[in-house]
């Protein structure tokens, strides 16, 4: 009797330490996804890149420098191969981004070909769905990291290998841009 108990104990504890293993694992999946979901939303911001930077350079030849960055960042973003490191290159293209509509707007010219705004526009709304595809992944990451953190699932992730993941948040230099008042000029 006493050997059936234990044998029930042993099983009742490998089945809750499967169930602990298969919610990393199904987590760490749901992370994936979920980058997966931004990955085709930076595809079609890179794809939409050298229209406007084509364009741009219309208008504003001397602003070499600034195309440049954005092209390099754009490159950079697109031969990242981790999560983390197109993580880190998309901050950079965000920042190059950012800098090359601050130089747009000494150009009224170019603010009013109807190619530029279209393309604007374009990027403008894969900015937003990047912004709702990245608060989903930010999301999963957290319930991953939670669960990898956490008592008793931690000692499981610690022996299977899974740790604690980045989330997708904006560099420094973007958050002293979106913190930044806006400047409003009559």
């Amino acid at each position: 009797m006493a050997l059936i108990i234990f044998l029930v104990v042993v099983v009742l504890i490998v089945l809750w330490l499967v169930g602990i293993y298969n919610t990393l694992v199904k987590l760490r999946n749901n992370r994936e996804q979920a980058f997966a979901n931004i990955d085709v939303q930076l595809q079609q911001r890179h794809d939409l890149i050298p229209n406007l930077v084509a364009t741009v350079k219309g208008y504003a030849a001397h602003e070499s420098g600034t195309l440049e960055k954005v092209t390099q960042a754009r490159a950079a973003a697109m031969g990242a191969q981790t999560i983390g490191d197109k993580i880190q290159a998309e901050q950079q293209l965000g920042q190059a981004l950012a800098n090359l509509k601050v130089a747009v707007e000494a150009y009224p010219e170019l603010k009013a070909n109807q190619n530029f705004l279209e393309l604007q526009a374009e990027l403008s709304d894969i900015e937003n769905k990047l912004s709702a595809v990245r608060r989903f992944f930010n999301s999963a990451t957290k319930e991953y990291n939670n669960q990898v953190e956490t008592f008793p699932s931690n000692l499981i992730a610690k022996n299977f290998g899974f740790h604690k993941e980045p989330m997708f948040e904006i560099s420094q230099e973007e958050r002293a841009t979106v913190t930044k008042a806006p400047e409003v000029k009559f």
